[in-house]
């Protein structure tokens, strides 16, 4: 299969990597100089080789805030019958865009982003496959997915947008108040070099994508439940209830080990 690759960052540098030897790979990114160490593709320095090239399979790996823009400026070079695929973890705005411009297209969600996850193991991550996707592109993301021996669910545009704002939206938000309120420590504990490590990566996130990812619409929900359960915490120390704080920690124990 011909595939061209948008964005030369970790993740379309990962791709390229990976799809290389067993497809014509070709890629683009509108810096030069992100192309420096792909090796073994087709190297675009402007998109109006992709119309010779003819792809079968675009994959825009470009950053959320450009995912779009990117799909936008490379449609007037590709056949009518390509697919169209993104591996944004933010989908607002895609499913429109999909509709509006007619082309076959697969959504999938790689949940192993570069900052925490090893890429040449990958045998614990996640991935989602958006289910109203083109059957064909689907397949081919289901079958690469496998033999990267990840765990495959297959959930619509709505039921992702739901889970990443439990999956992700959980996790950023409690990280940022731990950031918002710690103290340099001279001799830290193991728990706090943990959680500061956890804070180091989402920082050395794009600012972009972590907006996109909290302004998610089930977002405030779920920062309503850790409001209202941090409440709780808080009265219970606060009445120093031994009792109450066994059952809390018995739920929370219930909940992480269940």
């Amino acid at each position: 299969m011909k595939i061209l690759i948008l964005g030369a960052g970790k993740m379309g540098s990962f791709f390229c990597d990976l799809l290389s030897f067993d497809h014509r790979v070709a890629i683009y990114d509108p810096n030069p100089e992100h192309l420096k160490f792909t090796f073994n593709v087709e190297r675009f320095m402007d998109l109006a080789e992709a119309e010779a090239f003819a792809p079968e399979l675009v994959i825009n790996a470009a950053t959320v805030k450009y995912t779009i823009e990117a799909f936008e400026k490379v449609l007037p070079y590709i056949p009518a019958t390509a697919i169209l695929s993104d591996i944004a973890s933010v989908k607002t705005g895609l499913p429109e865009f999909y509709a509006e411009k007619g082309f076959r297209f697969v959504s999938t969600h790689p949940m192993f982003g570069p900052t925490f996850a090893s890429l040449s193991n990958l045998a614990h991550e996640n991935a989602i496959i958006i289910k109203e996707g083109d059957e064909e592109g689907k397949a081919f993301f289901r079958d690469l997915y496998r033999k990267l021996r990840l765990h495959i669910e297959e959930y619509t545009f709505a039921e992702h947008d739901e889970t990443i704002a439990y999956s992700l939206s959980i996790p950023f938000t409690s990280t940022l108040v731990f950031g918002s309120v710690m103290k340099h420590q001279d001799a830290p504990g193991t728990t706090f070099k943990r959680h500061l490590a956890i804070a180091n990566g989402l920082m050395n996130e794009d600012d972009f994508l972590l907006t996109e990812i909290l302004f998610n619409p089930h977002t405030s929900t779920q920062i309503s439940l850790i409001q209202e359960h941090l409440s709780q915490l808080k009265d219970i120390i606060d009445r120093r209830d031994a009792a109450a704080m066994k059952a809390f920690l018995d739920r929370v124990r219930h909940n992480i080990f269940s």
